[in-house]
């Protein structure tokens, strides 16, 4: 009996053994674990051209790669993008231009070196320490040499600044730079008769500079400074006195009345003293 019932279990064992699910082998349960990491078969991964292309701009490139056993397409793309820009660096020489004119002849401007004196004006005509009076409605001739130029202006303005009525006159704008001496003749008369404000009798400093600059620009080496150095002097000449008004300051008929009253009294005043010390002497007996 013991031994039907031994008989009995295995055969129970071995029936319920075949029947258990093959999850049970070892080896299965690790193929299952790690199947989803291992690439299917007949599958190749995307795969990037990774090339480098010098052409600015570089386009995407693509590469497909197909699954052999569903037939599907899988497609890459790289996108690069090369960008760049050089500032381009001009050299210019030049320094303060001072106030250049618009318009005027120097599109740039050369620089010198420092130590350099500006460029001067030299008077010759009239001389420098003279002092010279024009009569309105004359002419006034002015020379003068360049000094110290590294470039010479191609023209020049020459002005007289009237200080009574604080006004400039022109007296030649852009005269044109012939050689290093240069000379200019103000006809005072026609500019009178002309110019919407009068020549005055005054004072007035003569002034040459460069035509491309402002009278204000700052001194440069090398380049024309503005010349403001030498002062002369203009008059009105003076109306004719009608004869009637005429007065001779050296005649006798030209002292007043209060004058000749004056003149009365004196001879009279000496007249009595020696009267009076004349009648003194007789009466004390020295006559």
């Amino acid at each position: 009996m013991r031994l039907t019932n031994v008989l009995s279990s295995v055969c129970l064992l071995a029936a319920a053994s075949s029947a258990w699910p093959s999850a049970w082998h070892p080896f299965e349960a690790v193929k299952r674990e790690i199947a989803p990491l291992l690439p299917r078969q007949g599958t190749t991964t995307s795969q990037f051209d990774l090339s480098y292309s010098a052409k600015q701009g570089n386009t995407a490139t693509t590469v497909s790669s197909t699954d052999a056993s569903s037939g599907a397409t899988q497609t890459g793309t790289r996108t690069g993008s090369q960008s760049g820009s050089q500032t381009t660096g001009k050299a210019s020489s030049g320094g303060s231009t001072g106030s250049n004119k618009p318009g005027s002849t120097y599109a740039t401007t050369k620089t010198f070196d420092a130590r350099l004196p500006p460029g001067g004006v030299q008077l010759i005509t009239p001389a420098a320490a003279a002092t010279s009076y024009y009569k309105i409605k004359d002419y006034a001739t002015f020379a003068w040499n360049y000094t110290s130029l590294s470039i010479t202006p191609s023209a020049v303005d020459i002005l007289a600044f009237c200080s009574s009525n604080s006004v400039t006159y022109t007296i030649a704008a852009n005269a044109s730079i012939t050689g290093a001496t240069q000379a200019v003749t103000w006809d005072t008369g026609n500019y009178q008769a002309t110019a919407a404000t009068q020549l005055l009798t005054g004072t007035y400093t003569l002034i040459i500079h460069d035509a491309a600059k402002d009278v204000s620009a700052a001194p440069m080496a090398g380049y024309l400074a503005a010349y403001d150095q030498y002062t002369f002097g203009m008059y009105l000449p003076a109306l004719p006195t009608p004869l009637q008004d005429f007065v001779c300051a050296t005649c006798s008929g030209a002292m007043s009345s209060t004058e000749r009253q004056t003149m009365g009294f004196m001879v009279g005043m000496a007249a009595l003293t020696v009267l009076s010390f004349g009648w003194f002497a007789g009466v004390a007996g020295l006559l």
